[in-house]
C-alpha cells in the first residue's frame, strides 16, 4: 500500500501540480482508509463500491459532513489514478454520491469595519508600514494568505497597478490593485522594508522579524490582533478578508465572471456562493428601507 500511497502523492504534487496544503489533505484521507483497507485485510486493487461505502458511512459517525465530503472526493481522486495508471479497470468509486453539504456563508466585515481594520496599524513605524501593505493587499486583490505571504518584489508592479501571484493547481493570474494599496506598498518599500531588511537579500516582498518569508501562521496573528485593536467583535480571519473583497464587489456592482478570475476560482460555481452573500445584504436593505417591508 504504501509504494501506491507514495506514486500517487507524487502524481498530485509533479503531475496535477497541486498546491502542498492540498497535497497534505489528500494524503491523511488517504492514510486513514489504508488503516481501513489493512484491518479489512483488502488491497486497494481489489476494493468494491460496497467497501467505500461502509467505510464512508463508518467516517459519518467520527468526523463532520464537511471532512466526510472531502474524503469521499480524496478516494474518487486515488481510484481515477488507479485506472489511469492501468492497475485496476474501473474505479469503484465512479458512481459514488458526494454527500451534499449544507451552503455555508463565508464570514464577512462590512465598509465601517474594513476601514477600521486597515486604519489599525501604526504607519510610523517598519512594522506598522508591513502590516498596513499586507492588509491593503489582501483586501484589494483577495488573494488567499499563502500567495500573500509567498509575494516577491517582482510580483508587484506599482507603475501599472497589478499583482502577478501563482495560485492553486500552479496557475498564475493578475490582479489590479487600487491606489490605497499601491500608496501602502510603496511607503513599506521605500521605508519599512530597508529597516527590517538590513543584510538580507531576500525576494520576497513581506518579511518576518527573523528575516525570513512571513508565515501564513504569522499573518493569522497578525490580522487577529489587529481585528483585537479595531474593536471588531467579529471573528477575523485571512479569509475572511478574501471574502470580503468578493462580496464587496458584487454589491458595487463587479460581474461574477470578473470577481471569479480576480480570486483565481477554476469554477465559477465556487464563487457564486458570493451571490449568495449579496442577495441576503439587499434583503436587509429592502426590509429597512421600504416603505412597506
Amino acid at each position: 500500500m504504501d509504494d501506491l500511497a507514495d506514486q500517487f502523492i507524487y502524481y498530485l504534487r509533479v503531475e496535477r501540480g497541486l498546491a502542498d496544503n492540498t497535497v497534505q489533505a489528500y494524503s491523511r484521507d488517504l492514510s486513514r482508509f489504508f488503516n481501513f483497507l489493512e484491518n479489512a485485510k483488502l488491497s486497494p486493487l481489489e476494493v468494491q463500491r460496497e467497501h467505500i461505502s461502509e467505510y464512508l458511512a463508518m467516517l459519518g459517525h467520527e468526523i463532520s459532513a464537511r471532512s466526510v465530503h472531502r474524503n469521499t472526493s480524496s478516494i474518487k481522486m486515488f481510484f481515477r489514478f488507479l485506472v489511469s495508471e492501468g492497475l485496476i479497470k474501473s474505479s469503484p468509486a465512479r458512481i459514488l454520491e458526494t454527500p451534499k453539504l449544507a451552503m455555508r456563508l463565508p464570514g464577512i466585515l462590512n465598509l465601517s469595519e474594513v476601514d477600521h481594520l486597515l486604519s489599525a496599524p501604526d504607519p510610523s513605524t517598519p512594522r506598522g508600514m508591513r502590516d498596513r501593505a499586507m492588509l491593503e493587499i489582501i483586501y484589494a486583490t483577495g488573494l488567499r494568505v499563502s500567495e500573500l505571504v509567498r509575494l516577491k518584489i517582482s510580483n508587484i508592479d506599482l507603475e501599472t497597478g497589478y499583482i502577478r501571484t501563482i495560485g492553486k493547481g500552479s496557475k498564475e493570474r493578475i490582479v489590479p490593485i487600487g491606489e490605497k494599496a499601491k500608496e501602502a506598498v510603496r511607503e513599506y518599500l521605500e521605508q519599512g522594508r530597508p529597516e527590517v531588511a538590513k543584510e538580507v537579500n531576500s525576494p520576497y516582498l513581506f518579511l518576518s522579524y527573523r528575516k525570513g518569508a512571513l508565515t501564513r501562521q504569522g499573518f493569522w496573528k497578525i490580522i487577529k490582533q489587529y481585528g483585537r485593536d479595531a474593536g471588531i467583535r467579529k471573528k477575523i480571519t485571512p479569509h475572511c478578508m478574501r471574502h470580503s473583497f468578493a462580496s464587496h464587489l458584487l454589491e458595487a456592482g463587479a460581474d461574477l465572471r470578473s470577481v471569479q478570475v480576480m480570486l483565481g476560482h477554476a469554477d465559477i460555481s465556487t464563487t457564486q456562493i458570493y451571490t449568495h452573500v449579496t442577495k441576503k445584504r439587499l434583503k436587509e436593505l429592502h426590509g429597512k428601507y421600504h416603505p412597506r417591508p
